[in-house]
């Protein structure tokens, strides 16, 4: 009986483990697609055609004050000189959030 229970457990584990990661896969896809349609024409692979010195590297955003998803997604919205402002009506919350997520977890 006990070991019956424990399969139990461990199966109902594996099941939520897996809705996770198929969760998260989603929200990593939706963020690269986001980031291709918004970003990608001047950020290719995590570059930068108006100012190369700052790609979207961990190191370099963080350099500049930019180390979390919060704070990329305020970059969005007050960028600098030569980047394009994407308000909340351009690019709604979830999407600028995927895309930092992206951003942050694909180009290090």
């Amino acid at each position: 009986m006990k070991i019956q229970r424990f399969i139990v457990s461990l199966l109902s584990i594996s099941g939520v483990c897996a809705v996770a990661c198929i969760c998260c896969a989603d929200a990593s896809l939706a963020g690269k697609r986001a980031f291709e349609e918004n970003c990608a024409v001047c950020h290719p692979e995590g570059g930068n055609i108006i100012n190369p010195d700052k790609p979207l590297s961990k190191s370099s955003l963080a350099a500049g004050g930019i180390a979390t998803e919060n704070k990329l997604v305020w970059l969005m919205r007050n960028p600098g000189p030569g980047m394009t402002s994407f308000d909340e009506e351009s690019l709604p919350d979830a999407e600028a959030r995927a895309i930092a997520h992206y951003i942050l977890s694909t180009f290090k």
